[in-house]
């Protein structure tokens, strides 16, 4: 038996359609910047503070001071006052301002005196000849000017076009992302003074842990391997599925490196200039030197690596440019020591062999789905910052989780917390658990979906068929729940705990077949009848049966052959379109079989079921009853409806 290990346990059966199945903050070093570099609020066009505190006291002082400078004080006098006086020749001397029409002067005794004036000039030419007829020395004065008001006038229209302009020119870099930097890298520094995430947040993968804390040891002590003459790696390369933590491990060597860490994403390389996505890669490669020991982390590098070549671009176009100048830069003429890359994928299958060669990423790292143990341990750091009720066991949650990576656990404790806040708990119960898991496998309760009386029936009886079988048959996973209440697509739900397995047997898969052909049988046992409850089972038990004989060799008549059912044409690969792998002769074969394998299970489920009938109906009427059974129960039921002493299966 082969030692690949084959893809993860089917969903678990139902009546109904059913649906497919970041840590701590990042420390950013120093305060926000640009893009090029530059302090927030600094770059290329900005003004410093000062200065526009500088224009609004400037612009304050130029109306305030004329208004509260300090004018010449003397006795107010009204202008018929000021006029008889001049009659009885006690006036001395007049100035008239010509714009307020304000008339200033002294008396003979050298007081000083002021009046509102009248008309135009303050005086009128009568006024004017009494004046001189009394011989009072007079002048008109033009009216003062202010003087900051003037240089306003002068500078302001300038100011607002230099501001037109800025601005301007401000929006543009908004939207082209600023001409003069679009060559500069995206990579963002991380201080590693403030470590924000550690090995000691991740649970598990201990052989990822080692690989990796070689890499930051040999930055952190280099003569310690430099004795011996041992060579750091240039690349390693972090393969897994999505949400396994790749990502975080980089942070966690941000927090333990010790030394620069810059971290970029595949996507930050492209843009629609030509040339930007080489040019950033030179900018950060610079940057990274500058640092004398740093790490570089590319996440999604994918995203640019993908093969050369492949697809109806040629050679020339702007992401194999980008992928040329990577190349270069990690294993070029100029060397590059005491940099190392670390880049995440979930695709190593469309990379460039060039990347992946010893020189660039000499070591490939794989970060699996989370193991049982690791899956406990994962829930338990998820949890620990929780308030957990006595009923919580986490290995019975771990065991029910098979499949699930790292976000998917943190999602799921997430959800519980959740369930308990609805439920108006103080604290996360075991029953929280078992709602938040069936609402991330299965989709949201449906309570207002109401299902007739005869619908319920055959819900229950089809799930009954299911159960039936998960308990009987020896070679499937054990039972952990069944329930006819509605989730997402399904009407119902037969739920079992796989067993931790690297490996699957023939036997193993027949039975998950036999098992997604219980409600199907069940019904027609029972109503005599089919209907369109069983589309999900039926596509799943098809899909196990063709990868039985296409590509596990499960099938005497075809033999040990396989085809793999994954034509991956976007690849470029034989872009213009491949036969078939197999002749007419052999796909009509492939097709007897699959049908053989179907029909066969199909009679072995209706053997079982009609040999189990009463315990079918007990179990049927117990659904009808308590909504939802647990697999002991079922066990239990199963047990009762048989002659004493007799076995279960």
């Amino acid at each position: 038996m082969s030692n690949l290990p084959p893809p993860p346990p089917p969903p678990p059966p139902g009546r109904g359609r059913g649906p497919q199945q970041r840590n701590k903050n990042e420390q950013s070093s120093g305060k926000d910047a640009n893009p090029d570099g530059t302090p927030a609020g600094k770059g290329p066009g900005s003004w410093p503070k000062w200065a526009i505190y500088v224009m609004v006291g400037v612009l304050a002082a130029a109306i305030l001071v004329p208004t509260l400078w300090p004018s010449e004080t003397g006795e107010s006098l009204e202008y018929s006052e000021w006029r008889e006086l001049v009659v009885d020749g006690e006036i001395a001397t007049a100035e008239i301002n010509t714009g307020s029409g304000k008339i200033t002067g002294q008396f003979n005794n050298e007081d000083k005196y002021t009046t509102s004036g009248g008309g135009e000039r303050g005086v009128s030419a009568a006024d004017e000849a009494l004046l001189l007829r009394q011989d009072v020395k007079y002048r008109f004065i033009p009216p003062s000017s202010n003087w900051l008001l003037g240089l306003l006038s002068i500078f302001l229209p300038i100011a607002l076009i230099i501001a037109f302009f800025v601005w301007m020119q401000r929006r543009a870099q908004g939207q082209m992302g600023g001409v003069m930097s679009i060559g500069k890298s995206k990579a963002k520094a991380y201080d590693a003074s403030r470590p924000s995430t550690t090995f000691d947040d991740i649970a598990g993968y201990d052989g990822v842990k080692q690989e990796i804390t070689e890499v930051v040891d040999f930055l952190r002590m280099p003569e310690r391997f430099k004795e011996i003459g041992a060579r750091v790696p240039k690349g390693i390369l972090l393969v897994g599925p999505p949400g396994t933590g790749k990502t975080l491990f980089a942070r966690a060597v941000a927090g333990e490196a010790g030394v620069g860490f810059l971290s970029v994403t595949g996507s930050d390389f492209m843009e629609m200039f030509v040339g930007v996505g080489a040019s950033r890669v030179r900018d950060l490669f610079q940057q990274a030197k500058r640092m004398g020991k740093a790490i570089i982390f590319v996440d999604e590098i994918d995203s640019i690596g993908r093969k050369r070549g492949a697809g109806l671009g040629g050679g020339h176009d702007e992401r194999e440019q980008t992928l040329n100048q990577m190349l270069a830069e990690m294993d070029g003429f100029e060397a590059t020591e005491g940099i190392v890359i670390l880049a995440a994928t979930n695709r190593p299958d469309i990379l460039d062999p060039a990347l992946l060669r010893p020189g660039r990423f000499d070591r490939q790292i794989v970060v699996p789905l989370p193991e049982w143990s690791e899956r406990k341990a994962i829930l338990d750091v998820h949890s620990r910052d929780k308030r957990m009720g006595p009923d919580v066991d986490m290995d019975t949650m771990a065991q029910a989780t098979p499949g699930m990576s790292g976000a998917d656990l943190a999602n799921l404790v997430n959800e519980a917390a959740l369930v308990a806040v609805r439920r108006k708990s103080k604290q996360i119960e075991r029953i929280d658990f078992e709602n938040a898991r069936d609402r991330v496998v299965l989709g949201a309760s449906r309570e207002s979906m109401i299902l007739s009386p005869e619908e319920k029936r055959a819900t229950a009886f089809h799930e009954g068929g299911h159960a039936l079988l998960a308990t009987v048959l020896p070679h499937g996973d054990p039972l952990h729940k069944v329930t006819i209440l509605p989730r997402g697509m399904a009407l119902g739900v037969t739920w079992s705990l796989p067993q931790e397995r690297h490996t699957y047997s023939k036997e193993y898969f027949e039975d998950t077949i036999c098992k997604a052909m219980g409600g199907r049988v069940a019904e027609m046992i029972v109503f005599g009848n089919l209907n369109s409850g069983a589309a999900n089972d039926l596509e799943q038990a098809t899909g196990i049966a063709r990868r039985m004989v296409r590509e596990w060799g499960m099938s005497e008549r075809v033999g040990p052959q396989a085809w793999s059912s994954q034509q991956q044409t976007f690849l470029g690969d034989d872009l213009m379109g491949s036969g078939r792998e197999y002749s007419d002769d052999t796909a009509k074969l492939i097709d007897e079989e699959i049908g053989r394998i179907l029909h066969e299970q199909e009679q072995r489920a209706n053997d079982v079921i009609t040999k189990h009938s009463e315990g079918l109906r007990l179990i049927a009427e117990a659904l009808l009853e308590h909504e939802t059974i647990d697999g002991p129960e079922v066990a239990r039921l199963i047990q009762s409806a048989l002659p004493s002493n007799a076995p279960v299966h």
